[in-house]
């Protein structure tokens, strides 16, 4: 599955970057509260798949609130720096079901869509300010 987020980052670098930093911070907080949910939904069939939304949408809010960005908190995080800790996110979201060995079951779908979604985000965010395609190398070259 990392290779549909890698993909998606590939496809989404390319193309002119939408998603203002405060729309991706509400994005940011939409998508931990989706973890948060199916951690409840999933808490009764599937325990590792539980355990697993729940650490996602904790890594997510944590992430979320010590960004430099509207919707911030504590600010500790360059925004920049926030895009990679995504990108990064969303291969683990993607390959939490393989690593927690529930892959065959149907849980796994959401953590593999979730994993997508947060790619796309990322790759479609607006982290510098221009607009402009191709800032996944900056923030590559930042974080080098």
């Amino acid at each position: 599955m990392p290779l549909l987020d890698q993909a998606a980052k590939w496809t989404t670098n390319k193309m002119p970057k939408v998603i203002t930093p405060k729309a991706h911070a509400i994005i940011d907080y939409a998508m931990a509260a989706s973890f948060f949910g199916m951690a409840a939904f999933f808490w009764r069939r599937n325990k590792r798949a539980a355990v697993s939304a729940l650490v996602c949408g904790a890594a997510e809010t944590i992430t979320a609130l010590c960004t430099d960005y509207p919707g911030g908190v504590v600010k500790e995080i360059s925004y920049e720096t926030h895009g990679t800790i995504d990108f990064g996110l969303s291969g683990m979201v993607a390959s939490l079901p393989d690593m927690l060995r529930f892959a065959d079951e149907p849980e796994s779908r959401f953590f593999r869509m979730q994993g997508l979604g947060l790619a796309t985000v990322t790759g479609l965010t607006d982290f510098t300010g221009s607009g402009e395609g191709n800032q996944l190398e900056e923030l590559d070259k930042l974080s080098a």
